[in-house]
Order: structure tokens, then C-alpha cells, then sequence
């Protein structure tokens, strides 16, 4: 059904808290701040406001209750609600996850591999549709497969909390032991335990206060030893930050653990994590700009950890081992990839420098990195003496394409790039002497059906695979898995997202466009909209952006937004500087001294589909989450007029006063995205300029919904609560609604139902902003100053 846009409606004032003055002063600079006093999460003052936000909210919404459901019930409908995933291979296991309708959370599972089960199990049951084109093997969608057990049942972990999410998964080398880590607040805070699944029974050791993701040291290559493993895991400082490395015994007291590194530096956070082919441990120490890798034999619980190349400012790595030496690697593929060098031969068995330790590792490190080019190349150095000093290329810098990850397997090394705004993989064949009849000797980029799309590298646990499993998505298109194999060359089409409700991707178009800023720099925007939608008339449309930390916002496909697209909704996705869509360059163009052009991007995207004729600017709402909020902000300050709504998530609204406080989780790494307004003068009046907070004006504004987690570490709560008010004070006709989650954080509710509820209400506010719903007497559109005197 295609809706026709009418009038927006009027509802009641929201609630604004007491003003109590803060000066806040920098630079010779004084802010007067009236609502400063939000932050004080333990004041009863604090807490009784976000509760009268809560029911203002409930007050607001109310006529849209019946829409929501319906929106609600129809996302429900279209998803296949018990469902499986596509099994992955590893070892004498197939692994997958489940999911069982009526519960909110995965199942976690594996089943015994039979000595010649290769292909992805069949479907059980008669439930399963039928494979689309390939007639491969589809993975069951009905009850739970012969021969399961199950590792870890989310929703019996989840039982009796408000909230809960899976931070840690990982599987010891001999697939004995699971350490899992959960947490129940939404603070990021991890309980991290050790599952042995030969008994399905937890061991005593129980870590607390952990941070997400752990890596195992130890055991034995054969896969059969678990006496000698001892688990690696990070624990955030007083801020938050993972800063600490720590090993753990099996079966002993944490007290007990060891401390391995702390980094004291705040702009760098630490992880843990092992290589592909499971041989070197690695623990990276990341900044925004700069990283240093260190290495540790996977198998050895003796000996040193040895660091890769020493931290410089600016330069990024990571890390990735590969058992063949370094002149081997080069000459499987030799003519593939350009690149041939004049450096001289790196000897099989490397020779460490005078006052260089070896770090005893064999084989050779892949090593991607900024180091000489900004969109990135793979350099490779012998595993054993890896520092830059014996960097080598191979595979050189293209300065039309973003290097994003290289992942190596025995025969071949798998490509991650991103050229025209666009994902990408390739595969790089390393040619054995006696080649394989039939199996690639060339270098080729896996062909995908449509644009925009994006494909991306999917589980790919075994080291020796002949096969590449792939996954394939666009706004139009549900997410499909593949393997391609490189023996036969036959790609094979495993499973396409189940949309039930006689779903076509037929019914509907995505396209690209572009857009120009203000500089006269294209900016691109993905777009889908139902086909039977009128060519030539404007109608209602949703924009989304981002901007910030080199993230990308992809054209994926999303089960809850087809109820938008039913009611003749255009989405759209602005790819604003600031994200990563168009390699390095266009990720520094919207940072720092640059941020503006983030905004003044996204507003130009809004532009160009009112002026090409999708929309109208009474007919647009534009929505973003954090960073993204932040976006939101800035552009509802610079142009209130272009946009009937605003949908700003958990947003980074005011960020001038947040970056200046050195207490604050994320604080000073934050300093290389935005700045140091603390410390530079230039910084703290750029800032300023756009901080949303900063400058609300008596303007009227369009409607605007915000959310905000008591408990998120990231953006804190008091950010859109002082937003709104501020809004609400600025201008008697502004509405802006806040809903607060009590019992969460940054990533909102949990469970797959509390999150579709979640967006049912947004879509409702967003329908409600457009006319589209339940509606009441008209208010005069944003943009006009009206006194409040």
C-alpha cells in the first residue's frame, strides 16, 4: 500500500527539568550549561526526570499503540521464526546456530561430521524451502538436527535478566572446552566462564569484569590436548578501556591469574586474538590512527611475546601467519598481484639482526598496513624476525581500492576491498607445483548479481578449505550464503534469508546515486523503494547516515523495513565523508578540522532527492544512531527546514562538553576523531561550531525522537536528556520525545522481539512525523522562529 503524506500532527509540551546553572569555561571561552546536572545518575532528581520522559513518551504515542502492534505482528510474520544457520566445518564438527519461535535468543550447537560429510548437513525435515537456483544443500529450518548437542542456550543464560548479550565464543584448539562471556546491564561488563562440553556442565572458574573476546594458549596441534591450555582475556580500566591482558589456568583461582601487559597509554585499546591457522597468538594495542601488534607461539606456554613492529604515529597493522616461508608465499603468487620487488631475498630460515631476538616462529606474517600507502598494502615478513625492517609487498597499493583484510589459507589468500563505494572479494590462487585440472591459476574477483550490494567473507574456520564461504546482500536482496569452490569453480548458493509473506525482491528497486556537496565532491547515496512506486511524484522518504570512524554503512537488506517500503517509503542511505565507503581520503575529510563536511554532505543527499523529485522537504525525516546522532543534531541546527522528522538513537549530541572530560569512558582515544579541545584552543572552537547542543536556536525544529541506556558506556544518558530539554526550552513549539531505556545501553533492548518492538515504535514515530498515522490538529512546519516571550 503506497501512503499519501498529509499534515504532521500536535501533541502536549514535554516535561522540562529545572534549570541549574553550570559555567562550564576553556579557552577564555564560558558556556552556560542549565542542565549539566543530568549527568548525576545516583540523584533521584535525575532519575524522576527520565521517568516522566518515559511516560511523556507513553502519553505521545499512544494513538500509534494499534499501529505499532500492526507493524510489530508484521515483521513477525516475514520472519522465519525457528530457523538455523548454514553449518561450518571444523573438524569433526558441524556448528551452527538455531533459533526457536517464541524465543528471543540463539541456540548455540554442533553435530558429529561423517568421514566423507564435506557438504553443508541437508535439511531433516520437509520445512526447508527448496535451494533457489543451485540445487545445493539447504540447511534445515525445523526442530533441532539428529545427533545435536547443544554448546550454549542464550535463553536459559538470559532467564530472569532485562537484558542480555553474548560479548565472548570461542572454542579451545581441541574443541573440549567453550569460553562464553555474557552481560546482563548493557555496561559492556563481561562475566566470562568455561563450559566443558564433554560433561555440558560449567567449571568453577568464573572471570568478572572482563571485556569481550578471549583467545586459548596451549594444548596440542594433533587437537587432542587439553591439560596445558590456559585462556587469554582483557579486563577495561576505570574508563572503560580494555587495558590489561591477562592468563588464566583452567580450574584455578582467578586471583591466581596473571597479568601478561597493561597499557597505560589512554588512547590505546588492547584485544586478544589467534591467527587463521590457529599457530600464533596475537594481541593488538590500537588507537584511532595507530596500532603495534605483538606475537606469541600459539601452541607454547613458555617463552617471550615479541612485538612486530613498534607503535609510530599514524601507522596501522594487523597481523595474519601463514606456515610457507616468506619466498614461497611470494612465488605461489608470482604475476598475480604486481608484486615483484627489488628488495633482496628473504632467507627460508631468517637471520634476526644484531640485538634482534627471533621470535622462534616459522613461516611468515602478513602484514596489512598504512605504513607507505594510505589505502593500505599487504606487506609479508619472516614470522621469525617480522619488524618493518624486513617488510616485503605483496600485494601492492591501488589507489582506486581500500585494502581492507587479507585472510590466508593453505592454497589461497581471500581479499577483502572496497573500490567504488563498494565491497568486494578476491581470491588470490597460491599454485602448487603440480596444480590441481580444472582449479584457478589466476587471480579473480567473485561476481556478485546486483548494485549496490555488499559481499563479505563468511565463516571460514578451516585453514586447509578448498572452498570460500561467502555472503551476498543488497537493499533489495535478502542475505544469501555460498561456498565457491576453487577446485571446480562452482559457486554454490547454500541458503537465502527466508522472508515469508509472499516476499519478491522483484517488487522492489535499489539504485545508486549522486550527490554534489558544497566543495563540489560526489557524495553517494543507496536507495530502494517499492517499483509500483509513482515515477515522477515525490512521496515520503527516509535518510540514514553516519560519518565517522572510517565505518562504512552498507547497502544491506533488513526484514523490518520492508513495513516502511510497503507504505511507498523511499529509503535511503547517505555515504557521507567521515565513513569509509571511498578508502582512506574520504574517511579524514570528515574528521577533525573537516568534520563539517559530514554534515554539509548529508544535507546535500537530502537535497538532491527533494530536487530530483523522490521527496519533499515536508515529506523527508532523516535518522542516524550515536555519531550518527551527532550528525543528526548538526543537521537539524543547519537546516531545519528540509526535514519533517528526526530519529537520533542513543546520539553524541553533546559532544564539546564530553570530550573535555578526561573521566569519561572513550574520552581521550577520542581525541584523534575529533580533536583535543582540552588542550588546543582551534580544536575547542571547532567543536563548538557544530556541537548540537551548543547551537539550538529559537528556531522551530522539526519533530525529533531520541533514545538514551541508563547504562551505556559509550554515549552517556544525559546527552539527549539535556538535548531535549534544551530543545523544548529554545522554542515552546518544539516537540522531541525521549525514551530511555532503564535497564540497557548503548545497543538498546536485547532479544530479537524486544528489538523488533523497539523499531516498531520508531517506525510509528517516523510514519506519525510523516502524516502517516494517527494524527491530530496541525502545527506550523519547521524553520520559522517563533518567540517564546
Amino acid at each position: 500500500m503506497l501512503g499519501q503524506v498529509t499534515d504532521a500532527i500536535a501533541f502536549p509540551e514535554g516535561p522540562i527539568p529545572e534549570r541549574r546553572r553550570e559555567a562550564l569555561v576553556a579557552h577564555g571561552d564560558e558556556r552556560d550549561d542549565h542542565w549539566y546536572w543530568l549527568r548525576g545518575r545516583d540523584d533521584p532528581a535525575v532519575l524522576a526526570h527520565l521517568e516522566a520522559e518515559n511516560n511523556y513518551l507513553e502519553t505521545v504515542m499512544a494513538p500509534t499503540r494499534g499501529l505499532q502492534e500492526e507493524i510489530y505482528q508484521g515483521i513477525v510474520a516475514r520472519v522465519q521464526e525457528t530457523d538455523l544457520s548454514v553449518p561450518v566445518r571444523k573438524g569433526q564438527w558441524w556448528y551452527y546456530s538455531r533459533t526457536v519461535e517464541g524465543q528471543g535468543y540463539a541456540i548455540h550447537c554442533r553435530r558429529p561430521a561423517g568421514s566423507e560429510d564435506n557438504e553443508a548437513p541437508a535439511p531433516p525435515t520437509s520445512e526447508a524451502p527448496a535451494p533457489p537456483t543451485s540445487g545445493a544443500p539447504v540447511p534445515p529450518t525445523g526442530g533441532a538436527p539428529v545427533g545435536e548437542e547443544i554448546l550454549l542456550d542464550e535463553n536459559e543464560l538470559a532467564k530472569g535478566h532485562e537484558y542480555f548479550a553474548l560479548g565472548t565464543f570461542e572454542l579451545s584448539p581441541c574443541q573440549r572446552y567453550l569460553a562464553y562471556a555474557f552481560d546482563t546491564h548493557g555496561n559492556e561488563h563481561f562475566q566470562l566462564r568455561v563450559r566443558d562440553l564433554a560433561t555440558t556442565s560449567d567449571l568453577p572458574d568464573v572471570l568478572h569484569d572482563t571485556c569481550a573476546g578471549a583467545a586459548w594458549l596451549g594444548g596440542d596441534r594433533g587437537g587432542s590436548a587439553s591439560d596445558s591450555l590456559c585462556l587469554l582475556y582483557t579486563r577495561p580500566d576505570e574508563i572503560e578501556r580494555p587495558y590489561q591482558l591477562w592468563s588464566h589456568d583452567l580450574g584455578s583461582d582467578p586471583s591466581d591469574d596473571s597479568l601478561i601487559y597493561q597499557e597505560d597509554d589512554e588512547r590505546f585499546y588492547l584485544g586478544v586474538g589467534r591467527t587463521r591457522d590457529e599457530e600464533v597468538l596475537v594481541f593488538e594495542l590500537h588507537s584511532k590512527i595507530t596500532s603495534e601488534c605483538w606475537v606469541h607461539d600459539a601452541w607454547r606456554r613458555d617463552g617471550e611475546w615479541h612485538c612486530v613492529e613498534p607503535r609510530r604515529h599514524g601507522v596501522e597493522y594487523s597481523v595474519e601467519h601463514h606456515p610457507l616461508p616468506p619466498e614461497s608465499l611470494l612465488a605461489a603468487i608470482e604475476g598475480l598481484t604486481g608484486s615483484e620487488s627489488a628488495a633482496p631475498p628473504i632467507p627460508e630460515t631468517p637471520v634476526p639482526s644484531a640485538g634482534e631476538a627471533s621470535t622462534g616462529i616459522a613461516g611468515t606474517l602478513l602484514i596489512v598496513t598504512n605504513d607507505k600507502e594510505p589505502d593500505f598494502t599487504c606487506m609479508i615478513a619472516p614470522a621469525g624476525t617480522p619488524g618493518a625492517l624486513h617488510w616485503r609487498v605483496l600485494i601492492p597499493h591501488d589507489p582506486a581500492t581500500r585494502l581492507e583484510a587479507v585472510e590466508p589459507f593453505a592454497g589461497h589468500l581471500l581479499v577483502s576491498e572496497r573500490n567504488a563505494g563498494e565491497t568486494r572479494l578476491r581470491v588470490l590462487p597460491l599454485r602448487p607445483e603440480e596444480p590441481t585440472e580444472g582449479a584457478p591459476t589466476a587471480a579473480f574477483v567473485i561476481p556478485v548479481p546486483d548494485h549496490p550490494s555488499t559481499v563479505f567473507s563468511g565463516m571460514n574456520p578451516e585453514f586447509t578449505a578448498t572452498r570460500v564461504r561467502y555472503e551476498h546482500t543488497s537493499l533489495a536482496s535478502p542475505r544469501s550464503v555460498h561456498d565457491y569452490d576453487l577446485v571446480t569453480g562452482k559457486d554454490t548458493l547454500l541458503k537465502t534469508l527466508p522472508v515469508l509473506g509472499g516476499f519478491d525482491a522483484t517488487h522492489y528497486r535499489t539504485e545508486r546515486h549522486w550527490a554534489r556537496a558544497d566543495d563540489g565532491t560526489m557524495i553517494p547515496i543507496s536507495l530502494v523503494y517499492r517499483a509500483d512506486r509513482p515515477a515522477g511524484v515525490p512521496g515520503p522518504a527516509l535518510i540514514y547516515g553516519y560519518g565517522a570512524y572510517e565505518i562504512s554503512i552498507d547497502p544491506i537488506f533488513s526484514i523490518p523495513r520492508l513495513e516502511l517500503l510497503d507504505r511507498g517509503i523511499l529509503f535511503a542511505i547517505a555515504h557521507v565523508r567521515g565513513g569509509g565507503e571511498l578508502g582512506r581520503s574520504w574517511y579524514e575529510s570528515g574528521k577533525l578540522l573537516s568534520k563539517k563536511n559530514t554534515f554539509s554532505d548529508f544535507i546535500a543527499c537530502a537535497s538532491y532527492l527533494i530536487d530530483e523529485g523522490f521527496t519533499t522537504h515536508d515529506a523527508i525525516v532523516a535518522r542516524g544512531g550515536s555519531a550518527g546522532g551527532l550528525l543528526m543534531g548538526a543537521v537539524a541546527n543547519l537546516a531545519p527546514e528540509l526535514f519533517r522528522g528526526i530519529v537520533a538513537e542513543v546520539p553524541f549530541v553533546d559532544c564539546l562538553t564530553t570530550i573535555m572530560d578526561e573521566s569519561l569512558p572513550l574520552t581521550v582515544i577520542e581525541w584523534e576523531e575529533w580533536g583535543n579541545p582540552k588542550s588546543d584552543p582551534e580544536a575547542y572552537a571547532y567543536i563548538k561550531s557544530y556541537s548540537p547542543y551548543d547551537n539550538i536556536s529559537d528556531t522551530r525544529y522539526p519533530l525529533v525522537f531520541t533514545t538514551a541506556g541508563l547504562n551505556d558506556p559509550r554515549v552517556g544518558f544525559w546527552e539527549p536528556a539535556k538535548w531535549v530539554a534544551k530543545l523544548r526550552s529554545a522554542n515552546a513549539m518544539n516537540r522531541a520525545i525521549l525514551r530511555v531505556e532503564l535497564g540497557a545501553g548503548h545497543h538498546g533492548p536485547s532479544g530479537r522481539y524486544e528489538a523488533w518492538r523497539d523499531e516498531a515504535l520508531v517506525q510509528a514515530f517516523i510514519l506519525l512525523a510523516l502524516g502517516l498515522a494517527p494524527q491530530g490538529a496541525e502545527i506550523p512546519p519547521p524553520g520559522h522562529p517563533i518567540s517564546t516571550k
